[in-house]
């Protein structure tokens, strides 16, 4: 019994750190822009094809392959987080002051443009990278092989998490998206580039769909339309934690792995809706999600 349950927890906390890598960049982006941007899946899958092309020329090259971990986080973070803002500079500036719907179906749209221009530069067949992957072994839990690449992941979404809250809540840029979370009017009128903190905002948010993808394309095929999966899921989770909360986006994610773990374990037949009961669930109880941000209060 007690294998079985620690085989749950690690399960569990595996996907729970995916799930949370996936979802922290949307959170971000709304938290500050109030933009639910869909084209989040399209940054997360082009993430993954950067992580591709990359590995395959490492291994072509005989690099290092424990350097190869940097490759893919420094060529996804930079794939993000230059088309992130010209995305943002090009298209979603012009569009803050329509409605929200307005702009959900804009990010909609520059989502299915960016699947087909994966689609153009990367073509139709599926990569496969399973060199990170296998390099790091495994460990044993309850009898059990796991490979050491989910401490890897999990570690990563750890720092992510730890970096996200200190610049949030430690440095004056975090004071700067504080005060534009809660009035974007008042912070222009008091002098703060709103136009620049969105720009960076959106790249971040980008960047961090990229690195998601990046290393998670070693664990699975990378295929068109795989985005499509990770903006359905990361809006669960999103919507579930709060929309724009930190704190939220990570509970959700715990609760949903485990719990999809779980189902996985002893009810295999659950686990294609689980994490959307949960999400009907804690919204039925807190439509405003665990964690909500508070409204700014208009005189």
């Amino acid at each position: 019994m007690i294998d079985q349950i620690m085989m749950v927890l690690v399960d569990g906390i595996n996907y729970s750190a995916w799930l949370f890598l996936a979802a922290v960049g949307l959170t971000l982006i709304y938290g500050v822009m109030k933009i639910v941007n869909v084209a989040h899946g399209s940054f997360y899958a082009l993430g993954a094809y950067v992580a591709a092309s990359v590995v395959g020329a490492w291994v072509a090259y005989d690099l290092p392959p424990a350097l190869s971990y940097v490759a893919l986080f420094v060529s996804a973070l930079l794939a993000g987080f230059i088309v992130g803002p010209l995305v943002e500079r090009l298209i979603l500036r012009y569009q803050y002051e329509k409605d929200e719907v307005v702009i959900l179906l804009i990010t909609y749209a520059i989502f299915l443009v960016l699947e087909d221009v994966l689609k153009l530069i990367w073509g139709v067949d599926p990569y496969f990278i399973v060199e990170p992957y296998a390099y790091l072994g495994n460990f044993e839990i309850g009898g059990m092989s796991y490979p050491n690449y989910y401490l890897l992941m999990l570690g990563l979404a750890i720092a992510v998490g730890i970096v996200l809250t200190y610049v949030l809540k430690k440095t004056n840029f975090g004071r700067l998206l504080v005060s534009v979370i809660h009035d974007r009017e008042v912070s222009a009128a008091m002098g703060i580039d709103v136009s620049k903190i969105f720009v960076l905002t959106f790249g971040v948010g980008c960047a961090l769909a990229g690195i998601a993808g990046a290393f998670t394309a070693p664990t699975t095929s990378v295929t068109p339309g795989m985005g499509v999966e990770v903006i359905v899921l990361s809006f669960a989770v999103v919507v579930t934690g709060g929309l724009g909360s930190l704190p939220g986006v990570a509970l959700a994610a715990i609760i949903m792995g485990i719990v999809r773990a779980f189902c996985i374990h002893y009810i295999p037949q659950l686990e294609l809706f689980v994490i959307f009961s949960v999400m009907a669930l804690v919204l039925a109880f807190r439509p405003r999600g665990l964690f909500s941000l508070a409204e700014a209060r208009k005189i």
